[in-house]
């Protein structure tokens, strides 16, 4: 394909689909499921593996206003994300990770972070960086602190294509 009709392409996938950026991201404000911590408040830490397809814990329990440090250990094979939200959150976050594979961002267990920075129109860019998400390739590990300030139906997902419908979420309940 030439380099106009990748732009052509390019600018119709942007124009036509939902895309993300830091603070543009759906849910990049309000979050119905608490806000970021610092890290020096967090009251404990959790370490959390993903594998592929599960979580180790599968369930994690928190008190309402407690604050956590989430340590996030990829032991898997395949690019896996750790993301608090509701279920319709991850949901809609699902459509733009597709199109991060669908774009090359995430192939497999690899992630194209020059890719990230694509300008997509009107300064979005496929950044993932959402105080409520971490993108973690193979073997990396990296950190989350949230404080849990409001109850409802909360789960952290991978939201990797196939990876939440395969079974790739969990529970958070609150004590």
């Amino acid at each position: 394909m030439t380099l106009a009709k990748n732009m052509i392409l390019v600018t119709a996938v942007a124009l036509s689909v939902p895309v993300f950026a830091g603070g543009t991201h759906s849910h990049g404000h309000g979050f119905p499921v608490g806000e970021p911590g610092a890290a020096a408040e967090a009251t404990r830490t959790i370490t959390v593996e993903l594998h592929d397809n599960y979580y180790e814990p599968e369930q994690i329990e928190v008190s309402a206003g407690e604050t956590v440090r989430f340590v996030l250990e990829n032991k898997g094979n395949l690019v896996h994300e750790f993301n608090i939200g509701t279920p319709s959150m991850h949901e809609a976050h699902q459509e733009e990770m597709m199109m991060m594979v669908e774009h090359g961002v995430i192939q497999g267990g690899k992630l194209n972070h020059h890719m990230m920075e694509m300008d997509m129109g009107n300064g979005h860019t496929m950044k993932h960086d959402d105080p409520n998400s971490a993108l973690l390739e193979p073997g990396k590990s990296g950190e989350i602190t949230w404080t849990f300030n409001k109850e409802g139906n909360i789960e952290f997902a991978c939201n990797v294509p196939g990876h939440y419908q395969a079974g790739m979420y969990g529970d958070v309940k609150f004590k």
